[in-house]
């Protein structure tokens, strides 16, 4: 698929054109310099025409500030992975030398490049738009991303420029993964040790990722897509509608995966923030691996790895399923088990048994312990069948669904993880009355 980039210099609008173009909110939007410090993902489809465009970080030339530097090395990676790129200027802010540079720079890009005048709305901007030719270009284009205004043409126009994509061909199904946490755990340098290069802006300072950003790579020949995540805060600290929409973006990357990440500081230990982040996953019915960080920062003797995972297992009593494994991103230890148990836990969320295997395994569980009794009467199971995957999920006939106790339920499920695995997943039993005849 072809891919578009939009570069500028900070708060000349990017991630609100890329909003627009993608069609609706995904990057962040404020009015000051570095909201979007990432270079933001979205697959778009405009004329009927698939392209992936991507947002960057403020492009400073010759900014010695550590933030702004990494945003423009962002930006630089951006550069390098397009096919077109839209260098969006300001005309309110008038023709500057950092935009001259980045010109300059960008004529030595043997890839198309628009130049995009963004916050024209109406005669007298569109005038003062015409200063933007001492560039040296022949050709710019004046919208509002605000307002929309021009949008269609420039979005036209990247179209035409675009390479041509390849014919429809049966795509294989990308797993998506999302990578969720408290503020400073360590997520980005973990996506970013996971993928193998610097696509996330990795910073001491908490909440530094503040997007939500896909990244497409393929591991094993099997396509994925990775989402790494503003933290989920408690509500109480969170304070500003910036940090708001963050959470926001956050509980939105989870909706869309397949496989959660749910990464824990070692140093810092389980938290009660750590138990509601997993929660919401495990009530979305999402896949969940427990990822415990910064592991070589830990004093060790031969018992603290035993004392960690019973002290996780205690806390995390609602994910028996999930596997944990300890790591460190800032060294690189075992973080290439990631992807191989991903690769695992992705296989059981999708996983289907026969009918026949799952009632035999369901006889067996009856036959050594019988469901209860309920008005006077013993309750019975008839038969079960499996009806859906992510998660797998199981309806059971039975003889009065509302008699069958949660616990008797949990029995049946440790049952079925006994019989077929399911590592990694949660599963849904759903008890039905038979239908008399």
């Amino acid at each position: 698929m072809p891919v578009v980039a939009i570069v500028g210099r900070p708060n000349v609008g990017k991630s609100t054109l890329f909003n627009r173009i993608f069609g609706r909110r995904k990057a962040l939007v404020e009015d000051f310099p570095g909201v979007t410090r990432d270079r933001n993902y979205a697959e778009v489809t405009r004329f009927e025409r698939p392209f992936t465009l991507i947002d960057t970080g403020g492009f400073e030339p010759q900014s010695q500030e550590r933030l702004l530097q990494q945003m423009r090395e962002q930006s630089q990676l951006a550069i390098e992975e397009a096919d077109l790129i839209v260098f969006l200027l300001d005309v309110q802010q008038g023709l500057t030398p950092a935009d001259q540079e980045v010109a300059a720079m960008l004529r030595r890009v043997d890839k198309p490049v628009l130049f995009a005048i963004n916050k024209v709305d109406g005669e007298r901007q569109e005038q003062a738009a015409a200063e933007f030719y001492a560039l040296g270009v022949e050709e710019l284009f004046t919208v509002s991303a605000e307002h929309g205004l021009g949008i269609n043409d420039l979005v036209a126009n990247i179209l035409d420029r675009l390479p041509s994509a390849p014919g429809p061909a049966a795509a294989e199904e990308v797993t998506r993964i999302a990578v969720i946490g408290r503020p400073n755990v360590g997520k980005s340098s973990l996506v970013n040790r996971l993928l193998g290069f610097e696509r996330v802006v990795a910073n001491p300072v908490a909440g530094t990722t503040r997007d939500s950003i896909d990244t497409a790579f393929v591991y094993n020949r099997k396509p994925y897509l990775l989402i790494d995540t503003a933290g989920i805060r408690r509500k109480g600290k969170v304070s500003q509608k910036l940090e708001k929409f963050s959470v926001v973006q956050a509980l939105k990357a989870l909706e869309r995966a397949h496989v959660v990440i749910m990464v824990i500081d070692a140093v810092e230990g389980v938290t009660e923030q750590d138990l509601t982040v997993a929660g919401y996953a495990h009530e979305q019915g999402r896949a969940l691996m427990l990822v415990v960080n910064k592991w070589d920062a830990v004093e060790k003797d031969n018992q603290t790895l035993g004392r960690f995972v019973e002290d996780i297992r205690i806390n995390f009593k609602f994910l028996p399923y999930a596997p944990i494994l300890f790591v460190s991103a800032l060294t690189g230890q075992r973080v290439a088990k990631i992807m191989a148990e991903i690769e695992k836990v992705a296989a059981e969320y999708n996983r289907q048994v026969t009918t026949g295997e799952l009632n035999k395994a369901l006889e067996m569980a009856v036959t050594a312990h019988p469901p209860a009794m309920h008005q006077g009467r013993r309750l019975k199971i008839f038969y079960a069948t499996q009806v859906g995957v992510r998660p797998p999920s199981f309806m059971i006939f039975v003889s009065k669904a509302e008699g069958f106790h949660f616990s008797y339920e949990r029995y049946l499920t440790n049952k079925i993880r006994e019989a077929f695995g399911f590592q990694g997943t949660p599963i849904r039993l759903i008890f039905r009355d038979r239908e008399r005849r």
